[in-house]
């Protein structure tokens, strides 16, 4: 990443950080690129801790489609596809879960398909420098539980020629995609509250780090806005030595003079990736509020989202659909969504009408027939219902843990046929 040096030129003052700012919305195509996150368990004993060199072995050393494996904190395993087009980009990912999932299935292994641990503690597997500081900087119970605890699914998407247009639709479509896919209502074994606890654990960090960010209709100003008055969590001293930052200090601070040297580009463009809300631009679109996904379903989350966001006929439709709701206090819309998900009635005739949308846009968006077929499968199931996946992960959990990656006959089965998968 972004290292800092003692030659770097200091900022000046608030334009510069607009200028980075500026240079995070950059106009471009149509690419969709996924990252998949998935808790490891034990198929044995699934209230076990898997061992990261566990997990690290029963993989292979190179995935048909290209993805890159890598870890987090808690031993999740991610898996970053190459970005293209829509079907390129499933098929491709398709491939590697695939792939992965056959060999922890050799290693007594499987991935857990939602979005918070439902039966294990926090347990940090990852001692690097950077997290340690993370994890001071953030503390007990909730930091232990975001770095090691959950999952997620990240789209990332292109700006295509209106960065302004895709922005507003990312952040105004959020709960209700959010409520869609809400998929982690359990923790230590028991209910935990929310259809979506994952997204209550990162409400309940730094809220200046991992709220949404404001639309103004001005994306540059809001997003340089939020970098300046988001608190400092650490300072990158060299490659490996992070100072956490605990005096409450916001980069606006700093860059005003607040102790020590002054920022620099570096430091600001670090900064930039200590700071996780929703919505995060990074010259593309990071969505990175939705809960992960059973390793056979997550595509129809992807083709969904990227559906609303950039196809502008779907989006104006789904726009539509959640007006009504945008005279709500902003965070209470969020929180809505995650703690009822599709049982909260606006919420679920909002997903409606955005799930039809997204089936009429597919085929324009080359989706072939099968992962058309899945997303409609997918709204008969969990949408029309006002069911999200956490509600049925709930009403599971007494007859045997649903979150494993097994045939479940009452869940997603293995004839979904993505573009990919036989």
């Amino acid at each position: 990443m972004i290292g800092v040096t003692a030659e770097s030129t200091p900022l000046r003052d608030a334009t510069e950080v607009a200028d980075y700012a500026h240079r995070c919305f950059r106009p471009a195509g149509d690419r969709v690129g996924v990252e998949l996150e998935f808790l490891v368990f034990d198929r044995a004993d699934p209230g076990a801790h898997v061992p990261m060199e566990r997990t690290r072995r029963a993989l292979p050393e190179e995935l048909p489609g290209g993805s890159r494996v890598t870890f987090e904190p808690g031993g999740q395993v991610e898996l970053s596809g190459p970005a293209g087009p829509l079907p390129d980009t499933v098929a491709r990912l398709a491939a590697d879960v695939a792939v992965v999932r056959d060999g922890l299935r050799a290693a007594g292994l499987a991935l857990g398909g939602v979005g918070l641990d439902p039966v294990r503690p926090p347990c940090r597997q990852l001692g690097l420098p950077r997290y340690e500081a993370m994890a001071e900087f953030l503390g007990a119970p909730y930091g232990p539980l975001m770095m090691c605890s959950t999952a997620s699914i990240q789209v990332n998407l292109d700006f295509g020629r209106s960065p302004a247009v895709r922005w507003e639709r990312a952040h105004a479509l959020g709960p209700v995609l959010l409520a869609a896919f809400a998929n982690s209502p359990l923790s230590g074994g028991r209910p935990y509250g929310w259809m979506s606890g994952r997204q209550d654990v990162w409400n309940n960090l730094d809220p200046t780090r991992t709220r949404p960010v404001p639309v103004t209709g001005d994306p540059v100003a809001d997003w340089a806005a939020y970098l300046l008055d988001s608190r400092l969590m650490l300072v990158r001293e060299d490659a490996e030595r992070y100072r956490p930052v605990r005096d409450g200090s916001t980069f606006r601070d700093w860059l005003e003079g607040g102790g020590g040297r002054r920022p620099t580009p570096d430091d600001l463009a670090y900064h930039a990736t200590t700071v996780f809300p929703p919505v995060r631009p990074r010259g593309w679109l990071e969505i990175r509020y939705l809960d992960a996904q059973h390793p056979e379903t997550w595509p129809v989350c992807v083709a969904v989202t990227h559906a609303l966001i950039t196809d502008d006929h779907a989006g104006d439709v789904a726009m539509a659909a959640v007006e009504p709701r945008q005279g709500a206090p902003y965070q209470e819309e969020w929180d809505r969504a995650a703690r009822c998900g599709l049982a909260d009635p606006r919420l679920r005739t909002a997903a409606e009408a955005c799930f039809r949308a997204a089936l009429e846009a597919l085929p324009r968006l080359g989706a072939g027939a099968a992962l058309t077929g899945a997303v409609a499968a997918f709204a008969d199931r969990h949408v029309s219902t006002g069911r999200s996946p956490a509600a049925v992960l709930i009403d599971q959990a007494a007859r045997h843990p649903a979150w494993l990656d097994h045939h479940d006959p009452d869940g997603p089965t293995h004839d979904h046929g993505h573009e990919g998968r036989a």
